[in-house]
């Protein structure tokens, strides 16, 4: 400054820059003072947001547990009343003959779902059970017989055991003309729910009207009351190991502390003699939502100051060498791209190449494959010809000319379908059909059983047709439809060689849509995902090649439907082809309906 007072250029440059340097540092201070202010509020908001969601959804899985178990429960409560009233049970208990009853009851457990069946004649001894190891037992001072002996009802005890788990069982006398005879006791199977339960992270009980701890997907904690449950310590489980990772802050108002650390507490009444629900939900998911969302806000905060330095920065960089480094990178990738278009160039020609490779290639795929087709398809009718005409050259020799004839005129019909096949495989590379028409399902079945009369007879197989009385009609082509029917036959035919007594069951329904069910009692489909691809099979070689059901599963497709399997749980192999039902009986009964309103 001079003497005058008046500030020189330079003084005048270095105030400017000063005031510049605060201003920034207020701007930084003021940044960070949002941001903090931002995710502080967001904490906040999303803590209580996500706390009552994990609430209600909490409150949703604990209703879903307690519908599942009083569904179970009362799923069990007529077994024995049923049981009561089985004659082979009564019949078993009049004349002391016990050699079938055990196995009698081995075929209901399955069905019922049951843990164990248990049958005690009148003195208390097991005398058939579905655990062998319980034949024998004095059970009559058993709390569940000694109950059943004093009603006239189902009765049900929930017995502690000497393991510290309980039982849980439905019981009921069984009387034979008036007179006691014994008692049926169902073993309910509740303990599966605590393995269910126990693959999540929440910890679940069940107390009954005492008090005392039934069900729990901590073992420790059965036969205990909830606050003395809420001590044990040994052991630690996979909701307190969660507990471990919860952060105290986050947690707003904790109903209970569970090993020293803040969860949430759920309570829900069980409409089945007094019981309560009881589960303990972390603060893991909450303040992992929670974290998340504020990890986001914060690496957007830093961004945005990262930001801001980049573009200070960049004002102290010349402009002369950013326009040189902007032609080096330009010139570099000009040559890349140079070295790229020659590539892409060489690339199509080498795919062009095999573009004709593959299509030639393709071409001898599909002839090889329409040809196993051919001989597939046609096999079945001439198996039935040359049955046919042997049958009428017998017939001939007998002199039983009529007869002969018949036999020609199936053979006549079975010529005419080997024409209609080969029309249809010549023009099986064409998507959809050319005429569909509507088809009585009852009637393609029948023509198909007749096609395959022939092989039934070579064998004693013994067959059950299930009709509806009224016409299941769908669009479609008989020809195609019989040719699935005969496939599927074929297939529970050929099952059904490894069976002593084979049988096929053949079920046609409508309603919603129309189905055709083949079932058969053979060993069953080792590979469902591959069963209907091409080429697929399990016969010897010259039974089959593969193509029928992969034809079949195409010609259901473009019909509309669908074509499915699945392995029975007595054995054997379920085929079912479903279709939608006929447009014009759907518009005639909406018609009618309409009429009729």
């Amino acid at each position: 400054m001079s003497e005058n007072g008046l500030s020189t250029p330079n003084g005048t440059a270095e105030v400017s820059d000063a005031s510049l340097t605060w201003l920034g540092r207020l701007a930084i201070a003021g940044f960070v003072a949002v941001a903090i202010a931002v995710v502080w509020f967001s904490n906040l908001l999303l803590t209580e947001r996500y706390t009552i969601l994990t609430r209600n959804r909490a409150e949703v899985r604990q209703a879903l547990y307690a519908g599942n178990l009083i569904s179970e429960l009362q799923r069990n409560s007529i077994v024995p009343l049923l049981l009561s009233r089985d004659p082979v049970l009564a019949s078993a208990l009049s004349t002391d003959d016990y050699v079938t009853t055990s196995q009698h009851l081995i075929t209901y457990v399955d069905e019922i779902g049951a843990a164990s069946l248990l049958l005690l004649d009148e003195s208390g001894r097991v005398v058939a059970a579905t655990d062998r190891a319980e034949l024998g037992r004095n059970g009559r001072l058993s709390p569940y017989f000694v109950d059943a002996l004093r009603s006239n009802d189902t009765t049900f005890k929930a017995a502690k055991l000497e393991s510290g788990a309980y039982e849980f069982t439905y019981a009921r006398r069984i009387e034979v003309g008036g007179v006691l005879a014994g008692v049926i006791v169902v073993e309910v199977d509740l303990a599966k729910f605590e393995t269910q339960w126990a693959s999540i992270s929440d910890a679940v009980l069940v107390v009954n009207s005492e008090g005392d701890i039934i069900l729990s997907t901590e073992p420790k904690w059965r036969a205990r009351k909830e606050a003395e449950a809420l001590e044990v310590r040994d052991a630690p489980t996979a909701i307190e190991r969660a507990l471990r990772a919860t952060s105290e802050w986050s947690n707003p108002a904790p109903e209970v502390y569970l090993g020293g650390e803040a969860v949430m507490r759920l309570e829900s009444r069980i409409p089945f003699r007094g019981w309560r629900m009881a589960s303990f939900t972390t603060y893991t998911s909450v303040r992992e939502r929670v974290n998340g969302v504020l990890a986001l806000e914060i690496m957007g905060f830093a961004i945005l100051l990262s930001l801001g330095f980049y573009l200070t920065s960049r004002r102290a960089v010349s402009r002369a060498g950013l326009f040189q480094r902007e032609s080096a990178e330009l010139r570099q990738l000009n040559t890349r791209l140079q070295r790229e278009i020659s590539e892409r160039k060489r690339a199509e020609k080498n795919l062009e190449v095999a573009e004709q490779t593959l299509a030639q290639s393709s071409k001898l795929a599909v002839l090889g494959e329409m040809s196993a087709a051919v001989s597939h398809e046609l096999n079945q009718p001439l198996a039935a010809m040359k049955t046919y005409l042997a049958g009428a050259k017998l017939l001939l020799q007998r002199k039983r000319p009529d007869e002969a004839l018949a036999s020609f005129g199936r053979v006549d019909d079975l010529i005419e379908r080997m024409a209609a096949i080969t029309k249809q495989l010549k023009s099986y590379a064409r998507k959809g059909s050319e005429h569909l028409e509507p088809i009585d399902l009852r009637d393609c079945v029948n023509a198909a059983m007749s096609m395959m009369e022939p092989q039934m007879r070579q064998r004693a197989v013994e067959i059950t047709r299930t009709l509806p009385p009224e016409p299941v009609v769908v669009d479609g082509d008989r020809v195609r439809l019989e040719q699935v029917l005969v496939n599927l036959l074929r297939n529970a035919f050929d099952a059904g060689k490894t069976a002593p007594d084979p049988q096929i069951d053949i079920i046609v329904a409508g309603g919603a849509h129309a189905s055709v069910s083949v079932r058969d009692n053979g060993s069953g489909i080792e590979d469902l995902d591959t069963l209907f691809e091409p080429f697929y099979t399990t016969k010897a070689p010259g039974d089959g090649v593969g193509l029928g059901l992969a034809i079949s599963s195409g010609i259901v497709t473009e019909l509309g439907g669908r074509l499915t399997a699945h392995n029975r749980p007595s054995g054997g192999a379920v085929f079912e082809m479903i279709l939608p039902l006929s447009k014009q009986d759907e518009d005639e009964g909406t018609t009618d309906m309409r009429a009729a309103e």
